[in-house]
């Protein structure tokens, strides 16, 4: 990556991150863009260039943070599943939920009001289905690249489903959870359990599950 090219990502991350935290401590609604330009220190015209709406500006992280859990797979060693590698890297990401384990004060209070805004908002609720679903279609088109499958074989549309949807459960479990009456101090051991028991369900595969 030129200078060029390193200097605009660092300028979108600043956004972007200014962005979130100005959504998390004050709500969607009452954050606007050129709010979020004056925190960033850019012109209005600058958040536009990077991010189109301000929904674009609410999932950004979250589309980033898939971008990476799909960069991991890519990068896995030889002879490493898909499975494990993907479960290693969700694992190895904390944010909001990692503060609230280490004791920041101010982590619950974020992972609420996020979590509110969204609960609250069919427009973002449908746009998260979105992003989730380009999550879905770009690491299957990975699987499908790397294992050199036709356009007739599924597995790797049905490999890609599968480790993004055990990441749609944890964020409704998240949700859940934060927004309800009780102070959730073990979320995150919580979820790291439910992120391992989900694994293992898919490593041992569907054919037992739930027999009825």
């Amino acid at each position: 990556m030129g200078l060029r090219e390193l200097k605009k990502e660092q300028t979108r991350q600043l956004i972007a991150d200014t962005a979130w935290q100005l959504f998390a401590d004050r709500g969607f609604d009452k954050v606007s863009v050129a709010e979020v330009a004056r925190a960033a220190q850019v012109a209005e015209a600058t958040v536009f260039n990077y991010f189109p709406s301000k929904e674009d500006l609410f999932y950004s992280r979250l589309e980033s943070f898939w971008t990476r859990l799909a960069d991991a797979v890519s990068a896995r060693p030889d002879g490493q599943p898909v499975l494990d590698a993907f479960r290693h890297a969700l694992l190895a990401e904390s944010g909001l939920l990692g503060q609230l384990e280490s004791g920041d004060p101010d982590a619950l209070t974020r992972l609420r009001t996020v979590n509110r805004i969204v609960a609250a908002s069919p427009a973002l609720l449908a746009r998260e289905q979105q992003v989730m679903s380009r999550a879905a279609s770009d690491l299957a088109a990975r699987l499908a690249a790397e294992t050199g499958a036709s356009a007739a074989d599924l597995r790797p549309q049905v490999a890609a489903n599968a480790l993004i949807g055990v990441h749609r459960a944890l964020i409704d479990y998240v949700r859940r959870r934060v927004l309800a009456d009780d102070t959730p101090a073990s979320l995150a051991a919580e979820v790291r359990e439910r992120t391992t028991e989900s694994f293992a369900l898919l490593g041992h595969g569907l054919g037992g599950y739930a027999p009825g």
